[in-house]
């Protein structure tokens, strides 16, 4: 009798101590998924979409103003994105990205300088077979205008495009040939017939910032710049280019490079600028959003 009631008190023991090993190895199985749900959930799109991200903006510097202005808005509707610009003439910024610079999204003041950099667009232009567009990321995102300014209260007394080439202007402030808006300002002064006459006149800057300063300063007598810089400069525009004399759309194009380490990123900040509130703020100084 007594070997059986030890026998008893021994197999109580055991089962005892196998159902507190069942119910650690629960509790262990239960703290496994938990910690398993939980790094589930943080690495949802939504978190992701969370993470710190730097996208580097190279743009024209007649877009200082109003990208500046878009970015503090961008802030409240990505908080995760830190955006830094890098304002230039769009030749300058072209051959800077040529050459590695590191950039995530390109806005040009022509055509001309992204299609040097899209493998897409026509060998004549994209002379060098250069790859640096996103496929499927280039839109044409602006229009402007090309205006003749003067210096506050116009001492020459201009009113036309015609008076570049009269004596009461003895200096005219241009963009250099690979800034657009000099593009654009030889292409005008070359159909009117005047470019070769007014050469000794000419002084040139390497970007559109610095032809405003050049007319704000009374530096010169007028200057060609962008209808935009005109309104963020405070320059009286004498008169407008005519049509009949700039035959090329002056066109902002916009793309992502497949350089970029953020595309998606990248991509959606380009979406944004397309948006009602970044277009109003494009408009309040002159720009068209295009077609």
């Amino acid at each position: 009798m007594k070997r059986l009631t030890a026998l008893l008190a021994a197999c109580l023991m055991a089962a005892g101590i196998l159902s507190g090993c069942a119910q650690k190895a629960s509790a262990k199985t239960a703290e496994t998924s938990s910690a398993a749900q939980t790094t589930a959930a943080q690495a949802t799109p939504e978190a992701t979409e969370a993470a710190p991200v730097s996208l580097t903006v190279f743009a024209a510097a007649s877009m200082t103003e109003t990208l500046t202005e878009i970015a503090g808005m961008y802030k409240e509707a990505a908080p995760n994105v830190t955006l830094t610009f890098n304002f230039d003439s769009s030749g300058t910024l072209k051959t800077q990205i040529q050459e590695g610079a590191d950039c995530d999204i390109f806005i040009s003041a022509a055509q001309k300088q992204m299609n040097q950099l899209d493998i897409s667009a026509d060998s004549s232009v994209n002379t060098e077979g250069l790859d640096f567009v996103l496929a499927g990321s280039r839109t044409n995102l602006l229009e402007n205008k090309v205006v003749l300014v003067v210096p506050e209260g116009n001492p020459a007394g201009i009113t036309s495009f015609d008076d570049i080439a009269a004596d009461k202007v003895s200096m005219i402030a241009l963009g250099n040939s690979d800034v657009p808006v000099g593009q654009y300002s030889q292409e005008i002064l070359t159909n009117m017939g005047i470019w070769d006459a007014i050469q000794s006149k000419v002084t040139f800057g390497s970007n559109v910032k610095e032809v405003t300063s050049a007319v704000s300063e009374a530096a010169v007598d007028c200057g060609i710049v962008y209808a935009t810089d005109a309104y963020s400069a405070g320059l009286t525009v004498a008169a407008e280019a005519p049509a009949d004399m700039l035959k090329t759309p002056v066109t902002y194009p916009a793309a992502v490079l497949n350089t970029s380490s953020n595309p998606e990123a990248a991509q959606a900040f380009l979406d944004y600028l397309k948006t009602d509130d970044a277009k109003a703020v494009f408009e309040k100084v002159g720009f068209l959003m295009a077609d």
